[in-house]
Parts: structure tokens; C-alpha cells; sequence
């Protein structure tokens, strides 16, 4: 839909203004969904009336208050490289984009208390390539997605990693907000200019605001302290593959023992057949089924037994003294042992890793097992879980794109259809069983691979993560995807099983009937700290409700 005259007229004037605030170069004009810089890995109707690339604090401050003057809406992201829940455009119509890119300056470093104070445009390689020249005292988190993806970003959605620092979000503090009147707030201790203690303690004094920042629209978070993981003296990676498709339930009950008895501190990946199989294959193989989707189940389990592999496989890392790791490998095999049947445990240190490189070839060639294939990904994983970014796990976004991965991967250029969806459920086996079986029957029913991945995140929570491929370019997939989504997050929800985040597409979750006081809460909390509603409107506020008394007369949001 175009927007109005008088909208259109309030765009050229605040256009104008934030030319001179920033420069021809930093202000990017019209573009419309086709545009390839607009693509998503799922279908939208979004328009980009402008887009702002600030370069400082400052220069957000003086863009947003631009904003506010002329009532237009802004839709703030960092690198825009959240593939699968939404990257550049905006889901709320017409809106300006402010990219936050330029912003990438690591500004504190305590080499003592491994902290860093960061921007939203700091990647996860930048800050793994200053931290390795700073050292290697210390590691980041990193997660699975590319070495250029926003630190930050991630922090704030309350992402997750690998390592005993895993939960991100529980990993920070002191953040630095610009408000929706331009602003500039700082959380905890860092509100005091000569607080010592403002990145070494999260919950300074009074009220702790860090959390309204986290999946809101409530500010835009301009900086934060990430605290960092202090290199152990020694690292194993641990692998684990199960014989039997229905010790998924004896797996989660060893898991949380071994977690709860501190034997384990990192986040444990839990892969089901079909993710483990795309891990070991990028993508589909089209020519043994005749093009022909989903991908047979009987197939899949053929390829795996080849390689070694099982129903359900789980890997950690163990981090500690040599004596601490010896303690945690015999724990693993003991008390997975006693609870399902193993077909393989798997130790991996820097040491070992490297013999297997240098026999990759001739293994493969004896074996007949892709032992190549399975050191790049160990390369990959063992790096994750010590700090080290990678690429490597972008190939699988391309499963179902007939195309292939190409050298410089780019899901959103490529058009690569992928939907997450991220349900948490109590760390036990029932439950994993259950999100198991929902998932299955739903993707059974719609003709996509169920590829599942269940991370232990803590003693008692279970993050689920579900993956739907599909092919943008085949005509009708996109709708067919959207289907296939909408019912699963209706299954999951109706068992109980909601999403730890949501993709830019499916913020209905946080109007559901039941939270009715949380709803009325967070819409009184958005129209006091932004009364004209210009910050990413709809984005985790839910919609007013016409019969809500509470909020009678407030703008819609």
C-alpha cells in the first residue's frame, strides 16, 4: 500500500534533515521487496522507504529525534544477518531503516575480569581476531552462524552458544540505550560516571531495566558489556551417538544429571537423524530421489549407518584442568551408559583432531566413509566451542535450494527458504519426546525434513531448535512453508511449548489470551517510553485491544 501524501511529505523533510546529519553516502533511498537487497529466507511485502547508517551514538540520537519530530517510524538492526527470523526489512510496513553497521567499535577492555564493552556493528570475528591479538586469554561465545553476524544483536534477542557461557543475555550488563525522544540511558552502575563495578555487576541499585531492552522496542541498544570466558587449560570435545531412535528420553534424563552434578557445564546439542545427516550432506540430494521431497527417512538412515553415525547424536565440550576432564569423560560414559544404548563416544583434543586431518584422505578412500567430510565439521565444531567463528555451518541454510552453495554464501541473495522455530521445554526426557513427536507429525503431514537440534542450556531447560528448508525459486513453497510453520507454532503452543524468540513474521505468540496482564503491562510501558509508537512498531509489543480499559484512548501499537 503507498503511503499517504502527508506521510510522503514528512519523509522528504526528515530525509533531508538526516542528509545533512549524516552525508549523501549514509542515507540510502527507495527500494521496493523485489530489490535484491531486500530478500528475506521467507516471503514479505516490505518496503524500505530509507535506510540511515549511522556512525555514532551521537548521530542515532540526533536520527531518532529526526524521527520523532516527523512521526516516522524507524526499524533498527545491527548487520542485518539474522537469517531465518529476519534480517534487513522491516515488518511494519513503510519504515525507515536504521542499520547500526557502522557502529563497531570495541571501546573497553579489561584484560582482567575478561570484559568487553562492544557496538551493535562488532562481529563475532572481529571480536575473536582482537581477542586473539589481545592474548587468547579469553573467549567469546560464539554461535553457529557466520563469523560476520553481530555480537550484540544476538546478545539482545537472548541467543545461545556452546560454551559454559552459553545463555548470552545472562552474560551481561551495563547497556547503553537511546531512547524513543533521543535519549541516551545507561543500565546498572553505569548510570554513575565513576561507578568501578559497573561491567563486573549486572544489577547496580534500584529497579533493573536491563531486561525492557531485551526483545523489545522499548530503546535501541547502542552498547553493552559482554562478559567474556576465561581460556581453560585444557579442552575436549565430546561426541556421542545413540543406537536406538527411542533413547532420545534416557539421553535428556543422563544430560540433565551430568549438568545438575556439574560434570558438564557447556551447552549440550542434541541432533536428530535428518540434522545430522544435512551436517554431513549440505544438500539434498536431488538426484537419488528424482527430485522428488521430502527426503525418505529409510535413505537417511542407510547414508548414517555408513558413517558411523545413529538416530540421535549429542556433543558438548569440557572445559577445565586435565584432572577436571578426566573426571568429566568418565562420568559421560558411565552415566550414558547406564541410561541408553551407545553405538559410539567420541574425545576429541587440538592433538587428535589434527592426526585425523592428516589421514582424512586415505581414510576416506579405505573406509568408504566421507572421513573428510567428518573433520571439517569437527574443525568447525571444536572451534565454536573455544571461541572460534566459522562459515561452515552456513552450507546447511542451502539444503533444499536446487542451486547449491555457492563460494560466498548469502541465504537471503540466494533465496533460501528457512524458517526457525525455537520452542523451550523443562529439561526432561518426556517433554523431548514430546516436542519431538509434534514436530515430526507436523512436518510429516506438510513434506518437509524435520531437522531438529535440542540444547541444554541450563539444569532445567531444554531449547529446542527446528529448522524448515525450502526452495524460494519452486513456485507455491513459500505459502506451503508458511503453512507448515503457522501449524507448528499452533501445535507446540497449545502443548505448552512457547518460543524463546520469534521471527519478524510471527509476533502473535506474545498477544496470546492468557497473558492478558503482561500484555496490558508492556503496552502502558511502550506508550510511556514511546508515545508515537516509532519504534518498531508491532515489533514483541503486542496490539492494543479495543476492549482493554487499561488502555483506552492509547495509541494503537
Amino acid at each position: 500500500m503507498a503511503p499517504s501524501n502527508t506521510w510522503a511529505t514528512s519523509l522528504d523533510q526528515a530525509t533531508e534533515e538526516w542528509t545533512r546529519l549524516l552525508g549523501e553516502s549514509h542515507v540510502l533511498g527507495d527500494r521496493e521487496p523485489a530489490d535484491g537487497a531486500l530478500g528475506h529466507t521467507f516471503p514479505h511485502d516490505a518496503r524500505i522507504a530509507v535506510e540511515l547508517l549511522p556512525g555514532t551514538v551521537t548521530e542515532v540520537q540526533a536520527c531518532v529525534r529526526i524521527a520523532a519530530h516527523y512521526g516516522i517510524p524507524l526499524y533498527t538492526v545491527s548487520t542485518a544477518r539474522n537469517w531465518g527470523y529476519g534480517t534487513l526489512p522491516p515488518d511494519c510496513g513503510d519504515c525507515v531503516v536504521l542499520r547500526l553497521s557502522r557502529l563497531d567499535h570495541i571501546r573497553e577492555y579489561d584484560p582482567e575480569l575478561g570484559t568487553v564493552s562492544l557496538e551493535p556493528g562488532v562481529s563475532q570475528g572481529q571480536l575473536a581476531a582482537f581477542l586473539n591479538a589481545e592474548g587468547d586469554q579469553y573467549w567469546l561465545d560464539v554461535t553457529g552462524s557466520s563469523s560476520h553476524c553481530s555480537v550484540l544483536a544476538n546478545y539482545i534477542e537472548r541467543g545461545f552458544g556452546h560454551s559454559p557461557y552459553a545463555d548470552h543475555f545472562a552474560h551481561v550488563c551495563a547497556l547503553e540505550v537511546v531512547t524513543a525522544d533521543g535519549d541516551l540511558l545507561h543500565t546498572g552502575f553505569g548510570r554513575f560516571d565513576n561507578a568501578k563495578a559497573k561491567d563486573a555487576y549486572r544489577w547496580g541499585v534500584g529497579p533493573y531495566l536491563d531486561g525492557l531492552f531485551s526483545q523489545s522496542n522499548l530503546g535501541i541498544v547502542t552498547a553493552m558489556t559482554v562478559w567474556l570466558m576465561p581460556k581453560p587449560e585444557y579442552f575436549q570435545y565430546f561426541h556421542v551417538t545413540l543406537a536406538r531412535e527411542d533413547d532420545l528420553h534416557g539421553c535428556v534424563t543422563a544430560l540433565r544429571e551430568l549438568r545438575r552434578q556439574g560434570f558438564v557445564r557447556s551447552a549440550v546439542h542434541i541432533g536428530n537423524a535428518y540434522k545430522i545427516y544435512s551436517a554431513l550432506n549440505p544438500t539434498f540430494p536431488w538426484q537419488k530421489t528424482g527430485g522428488r521431497t521430502p527426503l525418505p527417512r529409510k535413505h537417511v538412515d542407510q547414508a548414517l549407518e555408513r558413517s558411523g553415525a545413529g538416530p540421535w547424536s549429542f556433543s558438548g565440550g569440557l572445559y577445565g584442568t586435565r584432572a577436571q576432564v578426566s573426571l568429566a569423560r568418565r562420568e559421560i560414559r558411565r552415566r550414558v551408559r547406564r541410561e541408553v544404548k551407545v553405538r559410539q563416544i567420541r574425545f576429541l583434543d587440538e592433538r587428535r583432531l589434527a592426526w585425523m586431518e592428516r589421514l582424512a584422505a586415505p581414510l576416506t578412500v579405505v573406509s568408504r566413509t566421507p572421513v573428510r567430510r567428518i573433520t571439517e565439521l569437527l574443525r568447525a565444531l571444536t572451534g565454536i566451542k573455544t571461541g572460534v567463528p566459522t562459515e561452515e555451518m552456513l552450507k546447511s541454510l542451502y539444503w533444499r535450494h536446487t542451486g547449491g552453495v555457492p563460494s560466498e554464501p548469502d541465504p537471503d541473495r540466494d533465496r533460501c527458504g528457512l524458517l526457525w522455530c525455537a520452542p523451550v521445554a523443562p529439561l526432561k526426557g518426556g517433554d523431548a519426546v514430546q516436542l519431538n513427536a509434534i514436530v515430526k507429525e507436523v512436518f510429516d503431514r506438510h513434506g518437509f525434513e524435520p531437522m531438529i537440534s535440542m540444547t541444554v542450556i541450563s539444569e532445567r531447560a531444554l531449547d529446542c531448535i527446528v529448522a524448515l528448508h525450502y526452495d524460494r525459486g519452486v513456485p507455491g513453497e513459500d505459502s506451503r512453508a508458511l503453512s507448515c510453520h503457522r501449524e507448528l507454532l499452533d501445535a507446540l503452543t497449545g502443548a505448552g511449548y512457547y518460543p524463546y524468540r520469534l521471527g519478524s513474521h510471527e509476533m502473535e505468540p506474545i498477544n496470546h489470551k492468557s497473558a492478558a496482564a503482561w500484555n496490558r503491562l508492556i503496552t502502558r510501558l511502550g506508550h510511556a517510553l514511546d508515545p508515537q509508537g516509532i519504534l518498531a512498531p508491532g515489533r514483541y509489543r503486542p496490539a492494543r485491544s479495543a476492549d482493554d480499559p487499561d488502555v483506552e484512548g492509547t495509541d494503537e501499537i
